[in-house]
């Protein structure tokens, strides 16, 4: 049996979890207007655990999203992870921010856009469509871009979906979602059990955030 902690710390949004055999037991999470992972995130586990009532011994891995994102959100969601692993001896798993945002949108046709604001009017994306399995498969690898008028203009010609944790201008105006306070690690249990049982797991020595801000 597989029981999973699950970090998100990318955004302003902190959020942990915990899931069984890739399925929901609990959350807590809430999205700050600044970075305050520093103070809420090991608060927050610690409550998810007393929510639960599952032993901290029972975990059998622990879940990070890797980024891109917010260099000093994504260092404390490692390193609290790293701590865990440590102490109990068990995996760590990290998973590609761009691809947990992509599992949070359905459609039968066309293309997701994940996104995060990179500053500067840059944003960090990366390009996915859906494939047989109703998994959105990526096909166009994580990168950064100056946004302007015809940015993703190839793509907005089909029914296409950008989704991002923050706000972001699109100068197009074009298929833009606001953000929605969600529990960006849900879809974390989901992701992560298929890594979990597949034996992939990070050094937890090396492992470091990607594409910080």
């Amino acid at each position: 049996m597989s029981i999973i902690l699950n970090i998100e710390t990318s955004s302003t949004n902190c959020s942990v979890s915990i899931s069984e055999e890739g399925k929901l037991v609990d959350f807590v999470e809430q999205n700050f207007d600044q970075y305050s992972h520093s103070k809420s995130l090991h608060v927050f586990i610690d409550k998810l655990f007393k929510k639960t009532e599952i032993p901290l011994g029972d975990l059998t891995a622990v879940s990070i999203s890797e980024g891109p994102g917010s260099y000093t959100g994504l260092r404390i969601g490692v390193s609290a992870a790293k701590g865990i692993c440590f102490a109990l001896n068990i995996p760590l798993i990290a998973i590609d921010t761009m691809y947990i945002l992509a599992r949070k949108i359905e459609c039968s046709k066309g293309y997701i856009i994940s996104a995060m604001d990179a500053r500067r009017d840059e944003i960090y994306y990366s390009i996915f469509e859906f494939n047989n399995n109703k998994l959105p498969k990526r096909i166009v690898e994580t990168d950064s871009l100056v946004l302007n008028s015809d940015s993703f203009h190839q793509f907005l010609k089909s029914s296409t979906v950008i989704y991002s944790p923050a706000p972001i201008d699109f100068p197009s105006k074009t298929y833009f979602l606001t953000s929605i306070i969600i529990a960006e690690v849900i879809i974390g249990g989901t992701v992560s059990i298929p890594s979990f049982n597949s034996g992939e797991s990070e050094d937890g020595f090396t492992s470091s955030p990607l594409n910080p801000l």
